[in-house]
């Protein structure tokens, strides 16, 4: 895989996971709805700097992890594959009829916005996991992984920006589409679909 195929599809997967609907994207609706646009601008800073961090740490434990040793090269791998084709499953089989609910931290008034979000992305360690399974099958092959990594996690935190000031921008419209029930479901097993790809490609990935 060259680096523009590579930037490609990772583009694309990055975008459809972005579209769809979680804590993230319900975090910075209620914000935007009952605050206002700039601590929802804030809260979405704040997802994207743990984003940051985790891709940070992931790069940096990856790299050296990945350069030591085949036998954690091969057990990363089908344990990543397996945490993506249960995601996807799960997706398919059961997608959500509405969005997840807010965040514990979303329900007071008054304080920080960006702290709120930030540590709502960098306390749920889901995001590490997710980030040690899906980012590494898109680095092209002779690239160093730990830059490559994390600059992966960068063009996914440019694209979330994009999504969370449109979601902003547009918060009404937007927040009712997102909610209804069929688009819920279609989304999840969009995303579960994609899932199922991304584990087979990295099941047969060769190091």
């Amino acid at each position: 895989m060259t680096l523009t195929e590579s930037l490609i599809s990772f583009s694309f997967a990055a975008g459809v996971l972005t579209l769809t609907p979680g804590l993230d994207t319900a975090l910075i609706l209620r914000t935007a709805a009952t605050e206002n646009s700039r601590k929802a601008l804030q809260a979405a800073m704040g997802i994207n700097a743990g984003c940051l961090v985790w891709g940070a740490l992931v790069a940096l434990g990856m790299g050296a992890l990945l350069a030591a040793s085949e036998i954690a090269f091969t057990t990363l791998k089908w344990i990543g594959a397996g945490y993506l084709c249960w995601l996807g499953l799960n997706m398919i089989l059961r997608p959500r009829t509405a969005m997840a609910p807010e965040t514990p931290t979303a329900n007071a008034r008054g304080s920080n916005w960006f702290v709120k979000g930030l540590f709502g992305n960098l306390l749920n360690p889901k995001m590490g996991v997710f980030y040690v399974s899906f980012l590494p099958q898109f680095v092209p092959s002779g690239y160093p992984m730990a830059v490559s990594v994390f600059s992966l996690a960068v063009i996914h935190v440019l694209i979330g920006t994009l999504w969370s000031c449109t979601l902003i921008a547009a918060t009404r419209p937007l927040a009712r589409w997102l909610r209804r029930t069929a688009v819920v479901k279609t989304l999840d097993r969009l995303t579960g679909c994609v899932f199922l790809a991304f584990a087979a490609r990295l099941a047969t990935t060769r190091r």
